[in-house]
């Protein structure tokens, strides 16, 4: 199942995203919100990436989350604020509020999430180049998309490359920023030295040549595609006709 969903369209799997988007921005039920995380979830276990799924949103999101949360419900002033210490409150609206607006928040990551975990930057920048988009647009968007996973890894090879001169990279809060400090520059530096040699690269075998360009890798739709687009579509229909929960 899980190599199935990787063959995916990515327009296909872009539609599944987008009709929970949709679905999420426009319901007002908590218990819509949980059953798009569930299905969210179900589609991580089915494609076999529930492990990195979780983890990626116990790194990232629930911490986003989990702030919004305590701001809203005992920092930010409401009418009904009472005060319990300092600038520190507890407001009942804060606390309504802060649960619909993370319930959307974790509902609609989760499925982003899952998105870019059965599909692969390539499959993105086919699926681009058959929709004829401009190869300058598809080159900023699959740049920008391996930006982050680019960054973390070589943060971490100039960590390894500290450790190894005896610079201290662990421990408290002050050694781990006076580590990080003297780590931007050579970051910074090699990801324009990288992003310089990519450029070149490309321009070497021809990326700006006017003419049209054989690729090696292509995804093609199938009927599963359709049949999922379909599904979508027939899915937000249904929900708007019948009132939006």
């Amino acid at each position: 199942m899980g190599n199935s969903m990787d063959k995916w369209y990515p327009s296909t799997k872009l539609m599944i995203v987008l009709t929970v988007i949709i679905v999420s921005m426009f319901s007002t039920a908590h218990m819509m919100q949980y059953v798009l995380f569930g299905f969210a979830l179900l589609l991580s276990l089915c494609s076999g990436k529930i492990g990195r799924f979780l983890n990626t949103f116990f790194k990232s999101i629930f911490v986003i989350v989990l702030f919004i949360f305590l701001v809203q419900v005992f920092i930010v002033q409401n009418e009904d604020s009472r005060p319990i210490w300092w600038f520190i409150g507890y407001s009942q609206i804060g606390l309504d509020t802060s649960i619909g607006l993370s319930l959307r928040i974790v509902a609609i990551s989760s499925i982003i999430i899952w998105f870019f975990q059965v599909t692969s930057v390539k499959d993105i920048v086919s699926a681009l180049e058959k929709a004829r988009i401009p190869k300058k647009v598809t080159f900023v968007i699959s740049a920008t998309i391996q930006l982050v996973p680019q960054m973390t890894k070589l943060s971490q090879t100039i960590s390894d490359a500290q450790r190894a001169r005896g610079i201290e990279t662990e421990g408290s809060i002050w050694v781990r920023m006076k580590a990080f400090i003297p780590m931007m520059g050579p970051l910074v530096l090699t990801s324009i030295q990288q992003t310089d040699e990519r450029v070149l690269t490309l321009e070497a075998r021809g990326f700006s040549a006017p003419i049209r360009k054989t690729a090696y890798y292509s995804v093609k739709k199938t009927a599963v595609d359709y049949f999922l687009v379909l599904l979508c579509l027939l899915g937000l229909i249904a929900y708007f006709v019948g009132g939006p929960l």
